[in-house]
């Protein structure tokens, strides 16, 4: 029996999965330059990202929540 050569693999994929027709359109390296400046992804929960339209939105409320923080914390110091 003749054995495979190493350039022949065993293709598990199913035939509707065509990954040549599944990559076309892609674009190589298209995060690239967010990921070198250091951007931080973050998945929200399924109800929490309902409730934003975009991610300028979610920017908004949390740096709202960072100025209410700051805020508390003045008040702390001030009571103190």
């Amino acid at each position: 029996m003749k054995e495979k050569s190493k350039n022949e693999m065993d293709d598990e994929l199913r035939p509707e999965y065509d990954l040549e027709t599944l990559l076309k359109g892609g674009v190589r390296g298209k995060y690239a330059e967010r990921y070198k400046a250091g951007t931080n992804l973050v998945l929200l929960a399924p109800d929490v990202a309902k409730a934003f339209p975009d991610e300028e939105a979610v920017n908004d409320a949390l740096r709202l929540v960072i100025q209410l923080s700051k805020i508390q914390k003045r008040i702390k110091l001030q009571t103190t």
